[in-house]
């Protein structure tokens, strides 16, 4: 997956979280594995 523009990434074995400051064609690894996207937390709803 590249790496887009304002996007976090986490890695699964260590908990390290990265932070896209500059957009690429590579990926992010840390531990020796390929780091997984960090999905967005859900809004409270204000109802």
């Amino acid at each position: 997956m590249p790496t887009l523009l304002g996007k976090r990434f986490e890695c699964e074995v260590c908990g390290t979280e990265v932070l896209c400051t500059k957009p690429g064609g590579g990926t992010v690894h840390c531990c020796g594995k390929e780091m997984r996207l960090k999905e967005p937390k859900p809004l409270p709803s204000a109802d």
